[in-house]
């Protein structure tokens, strides 16, 4: 993954990519994604980046946080206050790739 340590907490990055319900289009709000990042900040981890998207999924969110376990956390917390479903996948960058295969 795509460690680093943050104030002596090692991090990793994960992309979460959400697919709206049909209600959870209904409800799109600027007040919504504050308490989506929230829930992240109480998690111990940070959104670097949110994307709205064309295709398969409607948004992703870029994110950085203390483990798996906090992700799940994370999926199920956003899932359940929003109705938006999401697929969460580990992510680490090509240099640190190429360093595990090399």
């Amino acid at each position: 993954m795509d460690i680093f340590n943050k104030g002596g907490i090692v991090m990793a990055t994960f992309f979460m990519f959400g697919k709206y319900s049909s209600e959870a289009l209904k409800e799109i709000s600027a007040e919504r994604t504050e308490k989506a990042m929230e829930i992240f900040k109480n998690l111990g981890g940070e959104v670097k980046s949110m994307y709205a998207l064309l295709g398969d999924y409607d948004l992703v969110f870029i994110v950085e946080l203390p483990g798996i376990e906090q992700a799940m956390r994370a999926s199920v917390a956003l899932s359940k206050m929003s109705g938006i479903s999401f697929r969460t996948s580990p992510a680490i960058t090509v240099a640190e790739f190429d360093k595990l295969i090399t």
